[in-house]
This record gives structure tokens, sequence and C-alpha cells, in this order.
């Protein structure tokens, strides 16, 4: 039986059948944040094993397969969030409070629309280049990453909305392990080798740039800003893999 806070990072942040005994404690959600690179390394272990049934299948066949499947492992969340960042970045003209307000608003606009389809097409196409080579690494690093980079987010920058999951995130998270447990992971990518270190550096980069944005508009970040990130660095993994082919 998997721990109270490894159930709420899976229930949270994939659609995989997980059902809590009871609304947990806040001090347990915040815990859940040490599971989130772990949920990560699932479903990029899911996205590996889906490719070994796939097996001869062509690799633009494939690649489609493994992109709505790596979709629907995640239920859309941080596609949800990234849609509402570009709206809300290209409407808010600026202004943190306007920003905000646009984020909250559930409609996507065509700015939204138009970010998503080239992320996914991005990732598509990486994805195709990727099987061709046979360089499967890239399924299991960029998801792994992208959940890494959640905790490393809000252990480093205000959380500016009051209430909610991600407040209660913020404001619990284990600030003393959450720093050995992403060394821990970061370590255990490196046994992939090269394409390892391409893909750390790739997110490393994509996360500074962006939380830079996030605090220099907002102040901090929000879920959808987080989720943003997460589909962003990604994006950027599965890309700079596939270009050093």
């Amino acid at each position: 039986m998997l721990p109270l806070p490894a159930l709420i990072a899976l229930q949270f942040l994939s659609r995989l059948p997980v059902r809590l005994p009871g609304m947990p404690e806040p001090t347990q959600i915040g815990r859940s944040l040490l599971w989130y690179p772990a949920v990560g390394l699932l479903l990029g272990g899911l996205l590996l094993g889906l490719h070994g049934l796939l097996g001869e299948v062509a690799p633009l066949l494939q690649a489609a397969i493994l992109l709505a499947a790596w979709v629907a492992f995640s239920g859309g969340l941080h596609l949800d969030g990234l849609a509402d960042t570009a709206d809300a970045w290209v409407g808010g003209y600026g202004d943190r409070e306007r920003t905000l307000t646009i984020m909250k608003d559930p409609r996507s606009g065509p700015i939204a629309v138009v970010l998503l389809v080239l992320v996914l097409l991005l990732k598509f196409a990486a994805l195709v280049v990727l099987l061709e080579q046979g360089a499967w690494g890239g399924l299991l690093l960029a998801p792994w990453l992208g959940r890494a980079l959640l905790p490393l987010l809000l252990m480093t920058t205000p959380y500016v909305r009051a209430g909610g999951l991600g407040a209660a995130l913020s404001e619990h998270l284990p600030r003393e392990q959450l720093p050995w447990m992403l060394a821990a992971h970061g370590v255990v990518m490196l046994l992939l080798g090269w394409s390892a270190v391409l893909a750390l550096l790739a997110a490393a980069l994509v996360f500074w740039l962006l939380r830079r944005a996030f605090v220099a508009r907002l102040g901090g970040t929000t879920g959808d800003t987080a989720g943003a990130l997460l589909e962003l660095a990604e994006c950027a993994v599965l890309l700079v893999l596939a270009l050093q082919l």
C-alpha cells in the first residue's frame, strides 16, 4: 500500500484510478510534492511500456498514439494551465491583476488554441524523430523532469493565489526533504547518459526563463503557470533530444 502523500500525488497528477481513504490533512498534501517526480517516472514507464506493446508500428502512427496516451494519462490538466496562462499573458497587457483575472476564466481564446496546437505539434514531431532513431530515453525523461520541476517551482517561488490546493502545497511543502529528493532523482536520471544531461540543461533553462517571467509579472506563481512550466519543459526536453540526433 502506497503512503497517503503518494496517493495524493497520483490522484492529482494522473487519471489513474486512485481512491483516497479520506480528506487528507494539509501537511499530507504538502508532503505529496515529494512524490511528484516519481509520478512523472511512472508516467514515463507507462509510455515506454506502450511503446513496447506497439512494437513495429510505424513511427508516425506510434508517435500519435503515444502523445494521445500521454495527454490521457494526465487528463490534460497541465495543457489547461498552459492555455489559461497563454490567454492571460497576452490579454493581461503586463498588468498583474488583469492577468490573474483572465487566468481564472475557463474559456480559451485564440492565443491559447494556437499555443496548444504548436506545443502538441512540436511534441509529436520530436517523438517521430526519437522513435525513428530508437531513442526511447525522451519518453522517460520528459514527463519525469516536467513533474520534478513543480515542487522546485513551489519551493523557490511565492504562490500568489489564496486558498485551493496550490496554496496548501506551498504552505506545507517539506522544505528540508525536497532538495534531497530532487537531487536524488537528478542523480538517477544521469544514469541515462548524455541524453539526460541535455534534458536536464533544457529543463533548467525553461525553468529559469519562465520563473523569472512569472515573478516579474505576477510576483510569483499559480497553478496555471505551474502547468504551463511543465508542458513547455516537456516540449523543450523532447526537442533538444530530437535535435541532437
